[in-house]
């Protein structure tokens, strides 16, 4: 799909439908994670993108490629090591031969120029290689000797990362884990959910997802979020919930004051409202209300608390603080 492509606007009820069908389509792969995957999928609508911590063999993976099937998107996975270079990412200039003899420079496009990108344990690869991502999610380009790239819309990067191996990694730094719309956390199934993955995955065939959008709806509906009306008492709360993150705010609770040495920066409240948006439209409503906001509150802010060394020390998690501070932000009428 090029940028001149014409993007037919749709309704609300046509937004509803295919995103249940979405839903309906990925449920048929991935058991359970029901909240998991309705996140992945608000921040794809809304254009952003989604960092998954969970340990090995939770269907991070799975469930981004079955994703990339019913949304017929151009899927990219990049398997991040410690020796993946800038280069392997992003791609690089060859030099060729034309049948005159002269030589000239080719640019040969990396995985980065897909639609959808997996960024497989993205904290294995060094920083250097790390920040090679960040023009490219924050500007959808890529720059190369100087030659600057405009990467397709869509364009999304769920990246996955696993939060007890440390050996061998490299934590992300701030500024790209602010890039992320949400952080996603993925748990251990329950005991019925592990029943059904193993009836799934050992019988003599496995389940397949089809088709039930293109890159063409699902920018068509991120465009309809868009249009969604939000009252200014919720802008104000949603203000209210972000500066609260921030130790020196005298608005900031006990908890903050305590355990948080920096707070969320504005793309927090940026993806409290878009996530809060898309989240309504879900439910089949043009308007958001306090729910909405509260719904996607953990993963828009869980990444963007910077906790201090007394935080760590006695293992306090970004969670307990932002459900302390929701429950002490006033709601309005």
């Amino acid at each position: 799909m090029s940028d001149a492509t014409v993007i037919d606007p749709i309704s609300v009820d046509e937004f509803n439908q295919t995103a249940q069908a979405i839903l309906s389509e990925v449920g048929k792969v991935i058991v359970g994670h029901d909240t998991v995957v309705r996140h992945v999928l608000i921040c794809i609508i809304a254009g952003g993108h989604a960092l998954l911590e969970g340990v090995p063999g939770l269907g991070k993976t799975m469930l981004i490629r079955t994703l990339s099937d019913v949304l017929d998107l151009r899927f990219s996975r990049i398997q991040f090591t410690p020796d993946l270079m800038p280069a392997d990412i992003m791609g690089t200039n060859i030099m060729e031969e034309r049948e005159d003899g002269r030589r000239y420079f080719r640019f040969e496009v990396g995985p980065v120029f897909a639609n959808l990108i997996l960024a497989d344990e993205i904290n294995r690869a060094t920083p250097k290689t790390q920040s090679a991502l960040l023009e490219a999610m924050q500007e959808q380009t890529v720059t190369v000797a100087n030659e600057r790239y405009t990467l397709e819309p869509p364009f999304f990067v769920l990246a996955t990362q696993n939060p007890i191996e440390m050996e061998g990694t490299y934590p992300l730094p701030e500024a790209q884990l602010d890039r992320f719309l949400f952080k996603i956390d993925v748990l251990f199934p329950s005991m019925d959910e592990l029943i059904e993955i193993m009836i799934r995955t050992t019988g003599e065939s496995l389940p397949v997802a089809d088709q039930r959008a293109d890159g063409a709806r699902i920018i068509a509906m991120g465009d309809l979020a868009r249009q969604v009306p939000i009252a200014s008492h919720l802008r104000e709360y949603v203000a209210q919930v972000v500066v609260a993150t921030h130790p020196d705010n005298p608005a900031a609770p006990d908890l903050v004051r305590q355990y948080v040495r920096y707070g969320a920066s504005p793309r927090g409240g940026q993806a409290m409202v878009l996530g809060a948006k898309v989240n309504a439209l879900l439910d089949g409503r043009y308007n958001v209300a306090y729910e909405d906001v509260q719904a996607v509150a953990f993963a828009a802010l869980r990444h963007r608390l910077l906790l201090n060394f007394e935080g760590q020390a006695e293992g306090i998690q970004p969670d307990d603080i932002i459900a302390d501070l929701l429950a002490r932000v006033p709601v309005g009428e």
